[in-house]
This record gives C-alpha cells, structure tokens and sequence, in this order.
C-alpha cells in the first residue's frame, strides 16, 4: 500500500481530473433515481395484507382511493366540483351518490347504511379512485388539482395526500438540513484541526464520494425517503473518520520525511491498514440491514454500505491528492484550536479504570430495562405535523365517519347470498366494529338495479371477487385491532379458506409481526459479522467480544433514554440504531485498540501504553464523534417529519455516547482483559 500512496501523490492531479469528470454523471443519476414515498411498499410481497392490496390494484383498480369530505356545502355546488374532478388527469372515477340520485331525488330515498356512509352532520363524502400508485405523478398532480377545485370547506384524506405532504417537506427541507451539516461540520472540524483549509478538502473529498454513492442508486428500483433524507448526512458523518485518520497520520509522518510524498505513501499505508477493518465492520453492519423482511432495510443497507466503500476509495485517492497540491496552503492558514491536549483525561482513565468499568455495569441494568420498554408507534400519519393538509382530512373524516381503522375483506364471488349475509352478521356482532359494508345492505329495494351506476357495483364485484369493507372504532397498530383482526379472519376463513384482510390495520399488524422478527434477526447477524471480522483483523477471539461488548452498552444506553424521556419513537428506529451505531462507531473503539497494541510493543507497561494510545487517539475520535453528531442532528433539528428526525437524532446522540463510552469504558476493559488478551490473540505482546 505505500507503493499505492506514493503513487496517488505522483498523479494527484490526475486523481482530482478524473473525480470531476465523474462527478458530473453522478449528479445526473442522482436528479433521476425514483423516490419511494411509501414505507407500506417495503412491506413482502407474501404477506396477507400485501397480497390484498396486489388483489384491491389489479382486480379492483381501487388500492390507491381518495376520500373527500365536504362540509357545509351545497349539493348542487358539490355536484358542480365533482364534474369537474371527474375530468381531471390521473382520476379512474368518481363514486358520488347523486349520480345514482340525480338532485331532484331526496336523500331520504336512500337505503339507511348508504345513507349513513355518505351524509354524516353537515359532511358529504365522496370517494375517489385514482389510475396509478399513491406515489406516481399522475396521482400527486391529480391531487394537487383536487384540493384546488374543491376548495377550502373541504377535506381530502387518503395515502395519496399523505404522501404528497411527505413530499413537500421532505423537498424543502433535504436542502436546509443537508446546508446546516455542512455548515455544523466546517465549525467542529475548524475547531479541532489546526489548519484552515483542510476543513474544505475534507468536504470536497466526501462530498465526491457522496455524489458518487446517490448517484450510483440509479441501478436501483428506487431509494425510500427515509434513505434519501439521511445517506448523506449519514456518509458523511460515517466516512469522516477515514480522512480523519489519514490527516493526522499524514502530520505525524510528515515530520519524518522531507519528501512528502513519501510521508503520505507512508500514512496511506498505516491508514489504510487502520481502517481496514474500521470500513469492513460499517459496511458489515449495513449490510445486515439487507436480512430485514422488511426491504426498507435493504434499501438503507445497500445504499450506506456502497457510500461507505465509495468513500474508503476516496479516501486512499482524492484526499491525500488535495492533501499534497494544497500542502503549503495548509500549513501556512493555520490557527489555534479548543482541543485538549487529552493527557489529564487518559491519566484519569487509566488511574480510575477499575471504577469506570463499575459504573458502565451499573449503567447497563437501566439501559437494557428502558430499551426493552421503550414506547413504539407504527402508524405512518403520526410521523407526520398533525397540522398538515392530509392530517387535518384524515382527522376530520375519521371522527366525522367513525372510521379509526377501515378493513377491506376480499373473498370469491361464488358465495351464496345467504352465507354473505351470514358472514356479515357475526362482523357486526364483534367488539369495536362500527358499521360493515356490503353490497347487498347497501342496495335496499327502493332503488331499482338499472339505476345503480357500474362505478359503484365494481367497488364490490370485480374479476371473480366480492369485496366488503368493515369500519373500526379502534386504533391502527393496536392490541385490540390485532385480536379483531384474528376475530374477523377466523370468521371469513370458514366461508372462504382463501379469504383475505387488508387494509390499514392489517398492514400494520403484518408490519409489527415482521419488524419484532427483523429486529432480532438484525442485531443478531451484525454482531455476528462485526465479530468475525474483529476476529481477523486482530487474529483475537476475545478483542471482538470486548469491543462488542462496549458498543452494545452504548447502544442500550441509546435506546433506554425515550424511555426514562417518556417520548415514542418509531418502529423503524428499533430495527435499523444497533446496527448503525455498531457498525459506524465500532471503528473508535478498533482506532483505540490497534494505537493501545502498537504501545504495548514499545512499553513495558500496559498502563503507560493506554495512557499514550488513549491520549494519542482521543483526538481523532472526539473529531469523529462530534462531526457524525452535528451532521445527523442537523437533519433531526430540521425536519418536521418523526420518522427521520427522531431516526437521526437517535442515530447522532449515539455517536456521542458511542464516543464517551470508548473514552472511559473501554480503555478500562482493556487493561483488565489483557491478561485474557494475551492468552486469545495471536501476536499480542507476550510479557
């Protein structure tokens, strides 16, 4: 690898050529790469609720519905703005009662469960199919222009609002956030570096790799929000490290080379062997997400594994070759800087280490009680400002109408009428069903067949399918849905064993039952795999418990605090922050451990060797820490969206007590341990 380096030095001009004409595709990939609004859409495609949904899409062309309440509006009025709805571009139909009834027909006429559907106080609902997904752009423009036509005493709710809120906050807020991480990261890294350049070469470098990495996304089917909202912050964050420790092996060697070439093909070298490893466990811990049934996890996974290696390679090139052609200029805009010079700290760690590893037991009984009962929610619209469009609409038409929790059954269309009826009957009788709504009680006989439009039957009856819809008075995501859920599949399966639920609360239970599967099976491979390369990398058997050991209380500690803060976090965050913060702060505590081997070859004393390699690498991770801090706290102090503002906060107070925990825990854990390292480690010191 020093021949490597000293070859990056010699053609450094050519490495920063060859980044800029890179840079440019990678910035058109990146304007094209589809954006995934949908979290449901991660959801495998062989779970019950999914396979209905595929059913409600394909059979019924009715899994992406609209519903727009009016109030305090006149029929007449209504019946003019739905005309003009009808005719709007990415709108399949419009199911408006009074194209069954024209407006001379009193309403009265109506059967009573039709009636009470449409008409509730002084609200008129109206139901509105869309041609495409929730997320296509026919359906968001189709939106926008509803909200138009309808007017301010109305209330459009649905998936399709809701993720066209989603995507105006998140288009208005990615910019600021990603402005303010740039921002935070200059401040931290010229408040602890020395020169005043090398703050700019950084971001240049990692910004290359970031370019690169979402423009790369474009060989994907598409990246979720939550991956586009947090990548780059996360990159950088994640990848600082490695510039880091190449900046200040670089220093060091400098003043032993005249040439400084040479001295960099030097530092590549050593860094390249330091955060081998260090890269090899972050992009491990990512790609554990990818074992997620869930496929968000994949998305995430893929995405920061690629940025990580991606930036490990620009590492190696592009930041030693801005390094040397900005040399001089680095040296000579230099100023003072806060940080310590951390010899009182690493003499108070290693005279209290007995102590501290106490206390880190003692934290571990709380972190591990306040993580297992940490509160989770799974419903999407609470991620979301409660004072948005679509929240407002979800809001109005779920008190107006009853409809906390809305269940679509769908089973075949050779079923006896009586056996419906049957069917239907014991729904009704179930805990917190408010109203079923069938075919058969919606027609009463007052209404002759030939005045039934096609729009409304094929909401029921479609290619071999009944479909009946069933109204909830209780929660998504709740106990009590889930045992209603059981309830009503139970009853269905006994008409139809090929019966099938979906809807909000179906999916949401689906999504409960695979995240608790996907968080064990999570955390479980990346232990697994951040051990076994540990395990290599230091040819040790008990180095990777140790350090895992470490990191895994500070990740307890990260998920106890919503507890002990009464606050709820969501489900995803429960999934995807112990792999993360393994995987992208296991590399402080491998910094540490590898310095803390070198000193043992030099001194006789296992104390002076922690003593030295905790002073020595203290800078480099409180650098690291801090950076990784401000940049994802950036987007948590930003967004208006839960889900990733709460995904980042946690992701970034992580880092901290990631970085506070391997400044005092694991120095401590070491020195006890050591005895055992020498004995479970091949080529440690032998005293």
């Amino acid at each position: 690898m020093e021949k490597f380096g000293m070859l990056v030095g010699k053609k450094r001009k050519l490495i920063v050529f060859i980044a800029i004409l890179l840079f440019i595709p990678s910035v058109i990939g990146f304007l094209m790469v589809p954006i995934n609004y949908d979290i449901l859409a991660y959801l495998p495609s062989d779970v019950e609720s999914v396979k209905g949904q595929a059913i409600l899409s394909e059979s019924f062309k009715s899994s992406n519905q609209g519903y727009l309440v009016f109030e305090d509006t006149p029929e007449y009025i209504i019946d003019d703005k739905i005309s003009k709805i009808k005719e709007v571009p990415g709108v399949q139909n419009v199911l408006w009662i009074r194209d069954m009834l024209n407006m001379g027909v009193p309403k009265e006429i109506l059967p009573e469960e039709l009636s009470e559907i449409i008409y509730r106080d002084d609200c008129v609902l109206v139901l509105i199919n869309f041609e495409g997904n929730a997320t296509d752009e026919s359906t968001q423009n189709a939106i926008a222009d509803i909200r138009e036509i309808s007017g301010d005493q109305s209330f459009l709710s649905g998936m399709g609002a809701l993720i066209k809120d989603t995507i105006d906050i998140s288009n208005t807020e990615k910019i600021v956030y990603l402005a303010l991480a740039v921002v935070l990261t200059i401040i931290v890294l010229a408040l602890t570096l020395k020169s005043t350049i090398i703050p700019i070469l950084f971001l240049l470098s990692i910004g290359f790799s970031i370019a690169v990495n979402l423009g790369t996304n474009i060989f994907l089917k598409d990246i979720s929000y939550v991956t586009e909202a947090i990548a780059a912050v996360l990159q950088l964050g994640v990848t600082m490290d490695f510039s880091i420790f190449l900046y200040h092996r670089y220093e060091e060697e400098r003043a032993n080379y005249a040439d400084h070439i040479e001295a960099m093909g030097v530092a590549v070298n050593k860094t390249a062997v330091s955060i081998s490893g260090a890269a090899l466990t972050t992009i491990a811990g990512f790609l554990a997400l990818c074992a997620m049934k869930l496929t968000i996890g994949s998305n995430i996974g893929i995405v920061m594994a690629k940025g990580v290696l991606i930036g490990v390679i620009s590492t190696l090139t592009l930041t030693p070759a801005l390094i040397l052609i900005f040399d001089r200029a680095i040296h000579r805009f230099q100023h003072p800087v806060l940080m310590p010079s951390f010899d009182k700290l690493s003499r108070f760690v290693v005279k209290r280490h007995v102590l501290l590893l106490v206390l880190g037991l003692l934290l571990l009984i709380p972190a591990i009680y306040g993580a297992s009962n940490t509160n989770v929610y799974y419903k999407l619209d609470e991620s979301l400002p409660q004072d948005l469009e679509s929240i407002v609409s979800l809001n109005k038409m779920k008190a107006t109408y009853d409809m906390a929790t809305t269940h679509m059954i769908i089973f075949k269309d050779d079923l006896p009428d009586y056996q419906i009826d049957e069917m239907v009957g014991k729904i009704e009788a179930l805990d917190g069903v408010s109203k079923v709504i069938a075919y058969n009680k919606l027609i009463g006989p007052m209404i002759p067949v030939e005045m039934i439009p096609a729009e409304l039957s094929d909401v029921f009856y479609k290619n071999g399918y009944e479909q009946i819809i069933v109204n909830s008075s209780m929660a998504v995501a709740s106990d009590e849905t889930s045992r209603q859920l059981e309830a009503i599949r139970s009853i269905i399966r006994t008409y139809d064993p090929e019966a099938l639920i979906t809807g909000e609360g179906a999916l949401s239970q689906d999504l409960i039952e695979i995240s608790d599967i996907d968080f064990k099976n999570v955390n479980i491979l990346s232990i697994i795999a951040v051990f076994v390369i540990i395990m290599i990398s230091f040819k040790s058997l008990s180095i990777p418990v140790l350090l895992i050991s470490v990191i895994e209380l500070a990740v307890s500690i990260n998920m106890g605090i919503p507890y002990y803060t009464g606050a709820t976090i969501p489900f995803i965050a429960t999934i995807v922050i112990g792999t993360i913060q393994l995987g992208s702060t296991v590399d402080y505590a491998i910094l540490l451990s590898t310095r803390f081997k070198e000193e043992l070859e030099v001194q006789n004393d296992k104390f002076e060797a922690m003593t030295v390699a905790l002073k020595s690498a203290s800078k480099s991770i409180m650098t690291s820490g801090l950076t990784f801090f401000v940049t994802t706290v950036s987007v948590a102090f930003i967004s208006k969206i839960d889900l990733i503002s709460s995904l980042s906060g946690m992701i970034g107070r992580g880092a901290l007590i990631s970085m506070v925990t391997i400044m005092l825990i694991l120095p401590s854990v070491l020195l006890i341990f050591e005895g055992v390292i020498q004995k479970t480690t091949i080529k440690w010191r032998r005293i």
